[in-house]
């Protein structure tokens, strides 16, 4: 007999949404024995979301860098009512459709370099894993035996071994370290270390790739690093066939001014991983693409030349259609006026606090800015002050989901001024009060 578990799960009407929630659900990067009431969400608009009293937050995170368009874009909800009376999902082995052909054909000629072929996976760390496991084959089909991997420390990928396996050693991969691939890993460059960094990247003639989030390290504390440096390890790993992968999941769309962070650099990667602001912030879907050298290493009659790699919901017709509609939203010009207009506002708020006591630094690269805020100590992600900034903008409406002692604006586009500057009086009163 099966066991009755419907009473143990049945919803209370006597309990609000936050008890309900505290009583079946595992919320992600929380400490469950003593997080905060988790707060109801029920719609959202714009750069808003409301929860079930009625308050309004400002999304000025973009829920985790996603939405870049604002939330229930009616133009992406249209498109996507419309996909789902059409054709929901079908399988990708051995099968095909409209919306990922079109999504590929559109994509491909906005990103930076030559990208040929696109692959679908479901998110950003599995779009990484593709592209590992890309290069690792790549050399092994062509009977070299190239398994070093280049990473930077602090560099966050993704959650899944493999990503996990290339981001720097930190408490999100504490438990798992010793079941990790080994990985090189090397500063971010600068004016003083990049002689080091080429002559030593010169030497690693058995390295398979490099991986690097472009620009700046999203997780590890919003750290930015000058485009002309990454160029020159580019430099450096092409004239040692190295390939090298851009994982644009949270850059990509343009949160760093351009389109893609990749169009700053002379010299383009040979893989992109993409996530996030691909679909809008409407669902799940992860992209990674490649040079026809990549793919053509995959030819053969040798089937186990096969890159053996896929998912259930692969190119999810209805994913690939709230891409496209986001697409054409990104590449309307008031888009990218909308993108220059954030960026501009940032530096003049950066000017205005970047001498305070307790702005211990100061960056922006496009439409994010971050502020390391001095504790005295170091700087943390456990920081205790993670806490007390995270409840005093919540209370202010706004959503800033600090990363220890690091806050950082990363809006929707369509984020109007008096918005940003009611943004910009909050982290300045935090400065004084906290």
């Amino acid at each position: 007999m099966m066991p009755d578990s419907s009473k143990r799960h049945t919803p209370d009407s006597q309990l609000n949404l936050t008890e309900r929630d505290q009583k079946v659900i595992w919320h992600p990067y929380t400490q469950m024995k003593n997080a905060l009431p988790h707060i109801p969400i029920v719609r959202g608009e714009g750069v808003y979301v409301f929860d079930e009293d009625g308050k309004r937050y400002i999304d000025a995170v973009s829920s985790w860098w996603v939405n870049i368009h604002g939330h229930s874009h009616p133009y992406i909800a249209q498109k996507v009512a419309e996909q789902l009376n059409v054709l929901e999902h079908v399988i990708f082995a051995g099968f095909t459709h409209e919306p990922a052909v079109l999504l590929a054909e559109r994509l491909l000629p906005i990103l930076p370099g030559k990208q040929d072929k696109v692959f679908y996976t479901d998110n950003g760390s599995t779009a990484v894993e593709v592209a590992l496991k890309m290069c690792l084959q790549y050399w092994d089909n062509k009977g070299r035996s190239k398994t070093r991997i280049l990473a930077f420390k602090n560099a966050y990928h993704g959650d899944t071994f493999g990503a996990m396996s290339v981001s720097g050693r930190s408490i999100f991969t504490d438990a798992f370290n010793s079941l990790l691939f080994d990985v090189e890993f090397i500063d971010l460059p600068n004016e003083n270390n990049i002689s080091y960094l080429t002559s030593h990247i010169s030497n690693l003639k058995d390295t398979a790739c490099f991986i690097f989030e472009p620009l700046i390290l999203g997780s590890g504390g919003m750290l930015m690093y000058e485009a002309k440096y990454l160029d020159q390890l580019l430099s450096a790993c092409k004239d040692t066939a190295i390939l090298t992968i851009a994982d644009e999941v949270m850059t990509g769309f343009g949160r760093t001014g351009t389109y893609f962070a990749c169009e700053k650099l002379t010299n383009k990667p040979d893989i992109i991983c993409l996530s996030k602001g691909l679909t809008g912030g409407t669902m799940p879907l992860g992209v990674t693409t490649c040079t026809n050298e990549i793919f053509e290493a995959f030819l053969s009659d040798d089937k186990l030349k096969t890159l053996y790699h896929g998912h259930s919901f692969t190119a999810n017709p209805i994913a690939c259609v709230a891409s496209l509609a986001s697409l054409d939203i990104l590449l309307k010009s008031e888009t990218l006026q909308n993108i220059k207009r954030v960026e501009a506002k940032h530096a003049v708020f950066l000017e205005e606090i970047k001498t305070h006591a307790k702005v211990k630094a100061i960056r922006q690269t496009g439409t994010i800015i971050a502020i390391e805020w001095e504790t005295g100590n170091e700087t943390s992600y456990l920081s205790n002050l993670r806490n007390l900034l995270y409840a005093y903008f919540l209370d202010k409406g706004i959503i800033l989901r600090p990363l220890g002692n690091i806050i950082y604006i990363l809006p929707p586009y369509v984020i109007s001024d008096e918005d940003l500057d009611y943004i910009y009086a909050a982290i300045k009163s935090a400065l004084e009060e906290i």
